[in-house]
């Protein structure tokens, strides 16, 4: 199971924290958030990550090399923003297999990942993607999915009331990235995997596990409440 991180966002609205730091180097507790997200993976079996960075990457690579934890570690280097789509495509030269995991570097979903990516693997699709029921959905916007666990459509933010939202933690197959039609900078969430659900039939991964996103304030202020009173 080989991975890739999106970790190349500005992170505008975690200003002025950001300003000289990477939003996934963001201190939680007294360690980088990323170190969060490469625990996930490694405790859930990856192999290669590649960590597709841009801004302020050099402070990424200086941290933690080549090894983190038995996790072998790539990076590749967007030389303008790619945006989430762009950047994806870029890392898959890292990528060997068929399928790879694709995570957020500004989120924590404790999803079973064993799990998720044996499901991925068994059905016929060629994406799933993870969901996460809440209470509150107007800052994510919703997902919505079928009886049978298809992902028909989104709702998009500030829709009241709860739902399922995505999760930020994927299993695609490399060929979902490589024939897109969009090329050079955009979304994987919104240009491609929005636009396309009808076409893509995305499976959702429903888990109720540990979830936080740390791209705004009050969230970030949570993370070092939740995890980093309780992590070393």
């Amino acid at each position: 199971m080989d991975a890739i991180i999106l970790a190349g966002g500005l992170g505008t609205r975690l200003r002025p924290f950001t300003e000289l730091v990477p939003k996934p180097m963001l201190r939680v507790g007294n360690r980088p958030f990323l170190e969060y997200v490469l625990d996930f993976l490694a405790d859930g079996g990856a192999g290669t990550v590649c960590l597709a960075v841009s801004y302020r990457h050099q402070m990424i690579k200086d941290h933690f090399g080549s090894r983190y934890r038995g996790l072998n570690l790539t990076y590749s280097i967007e030389p303008k923003p790619l945006g989430t789509g762009g950047a994806i495509r870029q890392a898959l030269a890292e990528i060997s297999g068929a399928n790879v995991i694709v995570a957020n570097g500004d989120t924590l979903f404790l999803v079973d990942l064993c799990d998720l990516w044996a499901a991925h693997l068994k059905s016929s699709v060629s994406l799933t993607i993870s969901v996460r029921p809440v209470a509150h959905a107007a800052r994510y916007g919703t997902v919505l999915v079928d009886h049978s666990g298809i992902i028909t459509g989104f709702r998009g933010k500030g829709t009241t009331g709860g739902g399922l939202i995505n999760g930020g933690v994927y299993a695609v197959h490399r060929s979902v990235i490589e024939e897109a039609t969009p090329s050079g900078s955009f979304s994987f969430e919104t240009d491609l995997i929005e636009r396309s659900a009808l076409n893509l039939r995305p499976r959702a991964y429903r888990s109720e596990a540990y979830f936080i996103d740390i791209g705004i304030p009050e969230d970030y202020d949570r993370a070092q409440r939740e995890l980093g009173a309780c992590r070393p």
